[in-house]
């Protein structure tokens, strides 16, 4: 009887462990995916590498729009072609959210 309770118990810790670990190991690789995209930009309706929402407060990465020194944090460079990352502004269902500054760029 009591070998059962202890297992029951051993068991429902560490399904409880596994759960949180990977949902704090997702918001992690959400917030270092975002910082990892800068550089050259492409927006596009179809064949995206990253879905995007724009947003005024609570986002992953401030982003500050640049024309020349893109190849730091936070900074994007709009172009039409040689992009590094391809991008589509989205609503809901966003891989990550970005705000725009004018200062203070990055995560």
């Amino acid at each position: 009887m009591k070998i059962t309770s202890l297992l029951i118990v051993l068991i429902i810790s560490t399904v409880s462990f596994f759960s949180f670990t990977s949902s704090t190991e997702k918001s992690e690789t959400k917030g270092n995916t975002a910082c990892e995209v800068y550089g050259k930009i492409k927006f596009v309706t179809y064949g995206e590498d990253y879905k995007v929402k724009k947003v005024t407060y609570g986002e992953d990465v401030k982003i500050k729009w640049v024309t020349y020194g893109e190849n730091n944090k936070g900074k994007w460079k709009k172009v039409t072609y040689g992009e590094d990352f391809k991008i589509k502004w989205v609503d809901y269902g966003e891989d990550f959210s970005i705000k725009e500054v004018t200062y203070g760029e990055g995560c």
